[in-house]
């Protein structure tokens, strides 16, 4: 899943949300149920803000609607400009990192 925020409404910027993932968001979210990696990205020239999920299934993003414990609505005021889920096919990673992830996907599972 991947959401984006369009920053140019909102009274927050990207430089002031790095303090909510420092103080917040990063150490929360090691805890979320269901959720194997979550990227945060931003674009500062463009004000665009944004996450990409990786979900065990369908199910635990249902589970997690909005994506909890996120206070990104409550903090740039509005929801995602941009909302897309996709499935994912396969992962890789630098050196043995990929191992974490080598089972997941469903190009993975259909062996």
């Amino acid at each position: 899943m991947i959401l984006a925020w369009d920053l140019r409404d909102s009274e927050r910027t990207v430089e002031g949300l790095r303090e909510y993932l420092r103080d917040y968001a990063v150490e929360a979210f090691s805890e979320v149920d269901g959720m194997h990696l979550k990227v945060w990205f931003s674009h500062p020239a463009q004000q665009i803000w944004g996450a990409v999920y990786l979900w065990d299934s369908a199910e635990a993003i249902a589970r997690n609607r909005p994506p909890a414990p996120s206070k990104s609505i409550e903090l740039i005021g509005y929801p995602p400009t941009s909302e897309s889920v996709f499935e994912v096919e396969a992962i890789t990673a630098q050196g043995d990192a990929w191992q974490a992830f080598a089972d997941l996907g469903r190009a993975m599972q259909e062996r």
